[in-house]
């Protein structure tokens, strides 16, 4: 037997698949949440640090020229 993943695009298709699962053709899975990841953990350390700080000093910059 395979797994399958689908992507639903109608409604109504939630019902056939109730109909092909009472029929014994299928056996539809719970859906598993995955906990979603904070983008800040997602991307620590992707930029080099002497990048890090010079965009910092770039957004210090323009928003100090926004105010003025």
């Amino acid at each position: 037997m395979d797994t399958l993943t689908i992507q639903v695009t109608n409604q109504s298709a939630y019902s056939l698949l109730n109909e092909l699962e009472k029929l014994h053709l299928i056996k539809v899975l719970k859906k598993e949440t995955t906990p979603t990841e904070k983008l800040s953990d997602k991307f620590a350390g992707k930029l080099p640090i002497d990048a890090a700080k010079k965009l910092q000093e770039h957004i210090k910059q323009s928003r100090d020229e926004w105010d003025m």
